[in-house]
């Protein structure tokens, strides 16, 4: 079954800090703090994995606000998303603006984007490389959007801010696999476009769906 919840956070970025390794278990985390009408949530964004010796995998986009409607448009806040194509939820492995494959239907600003900036692979590496990517595009006073799933305890907040699919048969996140679910952190420059940071486990599948969020 999907995750209980999920949508996405819009808001201003108001800071973000790095956690201590062990204090949520295992697992290691960049804080967000972000400013929606209803308080400051928390975004806690997994950048190391109990599973994996090299950490999680990531990849950084450059994203036109046009490929995220209908959430680039939504007003500051939580927003409950369904899960299906064109809702404005997330999938790293069918959305053609995540997963390389744009189809058509792009305007001639799109494709030149493409040009400058082609798909790119995913990158694995230590927590430490992960948080300095995440970092790069985390600018306080930016609109950002957050994609993941609402705390269920503990005041305003997100989790689950990663792929939620591909975890393998038998694990322990098993049964929260589905698709068009997936996390992301997003910061809107200037110019419009967004700066995008993905990730995923590396015990996670490319193909299939399936997923827990590590987050608790």
């Amino acid at each position: 079954m999907p995750l209980d919840d999920y949508g996405v956070l819009a808001g201003t970025l108001h800071r973000h800090f790095r956690g201590r390794p062990d204090t949520q278990g295992r697992w290691f985390h960049v804080n967000l703090e972000v400013d929606a009408p209803a308080g400051r949530y928390r975004c806690a964004i997994d950048v190391d994995s109990e599973q994996s010796g090299t950490g999680v995998q990531w990849k950084v986009l450059t994203l036109a606000a046009s490929v995220l409607d209908p959430a680039s448009a939504l007003p500051p806040g939580y927003h409950n998303l369904a899960r299906t194509p064109g809702s404005g939820a997330l999938d790293h492995l069918r959305h053609p603006a995540l997963n390389g494959r744009r189809g058509w239907g792009l305007t001639w600003l799109e494709a030149a984007l493409d040009r400058l900036n082609p798909p790119r692979p995913w990158i694995s590496g230590s927590c430490r490389e992960a948080s300095a990517a995440l970092e790069a595009v985390l600018v306080p006073g930016r609109p950002v959007l957050v994609f993941g799933q609402p705390f269920d305890h503990g005041g305003l907040g997100m989790r689950n801010i990663h792929q939620n699919q591909g975890d393998p048969h038998g694990s322990r996140w098993w049964d929260a696999n589905g698709s068009w679910q997936d996390g992301a952190t997003m910061t809107r420059r200037d110019d419009g476009w967004y700066d995008a940071f993905l990730s995923r486990f590396s015990t996670q599948e490319t193909g299939g769906e399936g997923g827990r969020g590590r987050n608790r």
